[in-house]
């Protein structure tokens, strides 16, 4: 990297490595079947893209800065107050403005050592120190975390379920950290597969009885809107309030927030979705255990396949890009003896099974 002799970036920027999405494209296949991305299989809505067609006959028009529509549908259908609510685009724009708001040089942010890759980077953009802490078998430790946290932390950062290894922790355990923490410290967490999760609520009631814990969702994932870029958060005023502040007025376009009301409305296309990647997900996790290549129980739409050697998992991927799959590389999430595979669809599983079912038969 070339660096200019006077002109840098502020202290921080040039720690971070970008983040690196799912590949969607493999030379010498023209039709890949993409497991990388955590993706739904089954896209939006029919009404999200209903909804999304007819927004193109008003483009010509700013959108609606405050979101009402979107937040007034949000609350309706998960019983929360509409006026805590902000959106942004993705769950990646709430994490951010969250690091810029409340951390900064001299800050700390804590994340787990297998947690989501955006939370390093936003505390790095904000010039805080990321910090790192153990896992206890691939789920959070909140003794680990409350060991961590001190009078700089700023923010806690928990995905439940996580990603990559789509595990969760006890509410309780949830609870005690955000009873525990440093009075100053916000507790961030992370929803994006909480909709995969029968009768979960992402944690809104923790939100609902505390003062320093905010909830982030996203339509990128069960939603089927990756494309659209839409999530919200979810926390007490005076955490909405702030971050609204550094919110772009036009930070959504109309046809994202056309398509995501008209997602979050169709609960039965959601529910329908839900059982299927539960199904699916079932058939993968018992399909490859039954051939030597285990997972943890998971609750999202995808699973964390392990291997009992870095090789074999960099083998095994390549095996699988062979055939035209392409999985998601977890090294970057300290875990090289895994791969993580979206739950697709069951003609798709059915395809992932035979051809790691080839791969072990053939190095058996």
């Amino acid at each position: 990297m070339t660096q200019h002799p006077i002109i840098r970036p502020q202290p921080g920027i040039l720690d971070i490595a970008p983040y690196q999405g799912g590949e969607s494209r493999l030379d010498g296949h023209e039709q890949v079947l993409k497991l990388s991305s955590n993706e739904n299989p089954f896209g939006p809505s029919p009404k999200a893209l209903a909804a999304y067609a007819d927004a193109a006959r008003s483009l010509h028009r700013y959108p609606d800065g405050n979101h009402a529509a979107l937040r007034a549908a949000i609350a309706e259908i998960h019983g929360l107050d509409a006026g805590r609510i902000i959106c942004g685009a993705g769950s990646d724009e709430i994490i951010a403005f969250l690091t810029q708001t409340y951390a900064g040089p001299g800050s700390e942010v804590i994340h787990t050592e297998h947690g989501f890759g955006m939370y390093r980077i936003s505390a790095l953009a904000a010039g805080a120190t990321p910090v790192s802490v153990p896992e206890a078998e691939r789920r959070t430790n909140v003794d680990a975390i409350l060991a961590a946290a001190n009078e700089r932390t700023a923010l806690v950062f928990i995905a439940d379920p996580n990603n990559p290894t789509g595990t969760m922790i006890e509410r309780a355990e949830i609870a005690r950290l955000a009873e525990s923490l440093p009075p100053r410290t916000l507790l961030v967490l992370d929803g994006a597969y909480a909709e995969y999760v029968p009768d979960f609520d992402g944690h809104a009631s923790l939100v609902d009885a505390r003062d320093n814990v905010v909830m982030t969702r996203t339509f990128s994932k069960i939603h089927g809107l990756g494309g659209l870029r839409v999530g919200w958060g979810y926390g007490p005023a005076h955490v909405i309030d702030a971050i609204n502040r550094v919110r772009g007025p036009f930070n959504l376009g109309t046809p994202q927030l056309a398509a995501a009301e008209a997602a979050i409305g169709d609960t039965d296309y959601t529910a329908h979705c839900r059982a299927e990647n539960a199904r699916n997900r079932e058939r993968l996790a018992s399909g490859l255990a039954e051939i030597g290549v285990p997972s943890d129980p998971s609750e999202a739409n995808f699973i964390l396949a392990r291997f009992g050697s870095v090789a074999e998992a960099e083998a095994c991927d390549a095996a699988l890009r062979r055939r035209g799959i392409i999985v998601r590389k977890v090294a970057g999430y300290n875990l090289p003896q895994a791969l993580r595979i979206t739950i697709g669809d069951a003609k798709a599983v059915e395809r992932v099974i035979e051809a790691i079912t080839d791969f072990v038969q053939v190095r058996a």
